[in-house]
């Protein structure tokens, strides 16, 4: 892989902060001499627990997401505060979504979700050695989660069948084999 390569915004037209994204429309010259106006978000990046069980079951949440109407199967995530290491946030983000606390943890890697549109990169991690709180911190106010925990078979049936109701998203499918690899 190469060095980064930037390419050099010569106009902004729009920006726009939001919580936990900022949305641009630039005029940009891209590095080979190009130029034209590109819509993108910035994204402070995110951090995502695969947490397994010591009896081999996978944890997952089955959360609301407002942008497509439905409920989505996913490993627990969350995005970086300011500043902030992604190792800290799944940690905090694991206790918080599933009510687990993981005792070791593996970097599995870092991928881009979207790079067509998003600068938004995603750090995996492997999560063992997991102890059940007793009093887990509370969850978003925004967040209606309920914990799932399916076995590999039952993961990798879900994304044979491909049904809207247990549809898993991308960077949990990704993760998830990241996982196997790693186990």
């Amino acid at each position: 892989m190469s060095d980064l390569i930037t390419s050099e915004i010569l106009q902004n037209r729009l920006s726009y902060q939001g919580s936990k994204f900022s949305f641009h429309v630039d005029r940009i010259r891209l590095p080979h001499g190009v130029t034209g106006e590109y819509s993108y978000i910035r994204h402070p990046g995110a951090g995502l627990a695969v947490p397994v069980t010591d009896d081999g079951k996978f944890i997952l949440v089955k959360q609301y997401r407002f942008a497509i109407q439905r409920y989505l199967l996913e490993f627990p995530a969350g995005t970086l505060e300011a500043g902030e290491d992604h190792g800290v946030t799944i940690k905090r983000e694991i206790e918080e979504e599933t009510g687990y606390r993981a005792n070791q943890w593996q970097y599995l890697g870092g991928f881009y979700l979207c790079p067509g549109y998003c600068d938004e990169i995603i750090h995996a991690y492997l999560a063992q050695g997991l102890e059940k709180l007793e009093h887990p911190p509370a969850q978003d106010e925004d967040e209606e989660i309920e914990v799932v925990l399916l076995s590999r078979e039952e993961i990798e049936a879900l994304l044979r069948s491909q049904s809207a109701d247990t549809m898993l998203d991308a960077k949990s499918i990704t993760a998830f084999h990241l996982a196997l690899q790693a186990l």
